[in-house]
């Protein structure tokens, strides 16, 4: 008997997974540390998966 496996997950397009990045500000604070600001795809929101109706509407046809 075959195993049923999981569907494949949908990967946003605006980013290919990698959701989240993080940014330097470019300047360093007074104990030298390089601060940084973390920044969210705007399309899955930090998530790297979109549902499937995303995908559809993206879809070239």
């Amino acid at each position: 008997m075959t195993h049923r496996t999981a569907p494949a997950a949908r990967i946003c397009p605006n980013c290919d997974g990698f959701a989240t990045v993080a940014i330097t500000t470019g300047s360093r604070d007074r104990h030298g540390h390089l601060p940084t600001i973390r920044a969210n795809c705007s399309v899955c929101h930090g998530h790297g998966t979109v549902s499937a109706r995303c995908v559809r509407e993206g879809a070239r046809v």
